[in-house]
């Protein structure tokens, strides 16, 4: 009996420190990235689907989101944070329904004449709020396809947009950590 009470009291102890930790954590480590998407139903193209269609969009999104706060969190020192706000995006690529009849016109075909294209306003502040360097900018790269991609992007799907947001993230703010 007083082995049953002992590992009761012990579990219930456990799980209150358990929560409290939990509690705290959110507030000990506040991301340094957030990344926001300003009516993305407007974009011009940032769907997986014709024009007109919003098929992926969601996915497509989240996919970018993750790969830019992976990508820049190690940029921002800490204490410090980085909001960016998408308010159009074109990825790379284009559909061209004809190039696979019944299929709902599934597939993007990527060329040089479908370049990548993206636009941001950014704003980095320390940790009183004071900002340090804010901007917008208007991303594109017209020789996207003569680039050599870096192995870590070759198989992920939208590999030329995301090292394009790469690209900016090394002009802007590689220099920041030290």
């Amino acid at each position: 009996m007083k082995t049953i009470r002992y590992t009761l009291i012990a579990l219930l102890g456990a799980a209150t420190m358990g929560g409290l930790r939990a509690a705290d954590a959110p507030n000990a480590a506040s991301p340094r990235v957030d990344v926001v998407f300003s009516h993305p139903e407007k974009f011009t193209d940032a769907a997986r689907d014709q024009r007109g269609s919003d098929f992926g969009l969601d996915q497509n999104l989240d996919d970018l989101k993750q790969f830019i706060v992976s990508r820049a969190e190690p940029m921002i020192p800490q204490g410090d944070k980085l909001t960016i706000t998408f308010t159009d995006i074109d990825l790379a690529g284009e559909y061209e329904p004809w190039r696979t009849p019944g299929r709902g016109g599934e597939a993007r075909i990527v060329k040089d004449i479908y370049i990548p294209r993206m636009d941001l306003s950014f704003k980095l502040t320390d940790q009183t709020g004071a900002v340090i360097k804010e901007g917008t900018r208007h991303l594109t790269n017209m020789t996207f396809m003569m680039d050599i991609l870096p192995a870590t992007l070759r198989s992920e799907p939208l590999a030329y947009d995301k090292e394009l947001v790469l690209n900016w993230l090394r002009d802007d703010f590689s220099k920041l950590r030290k």
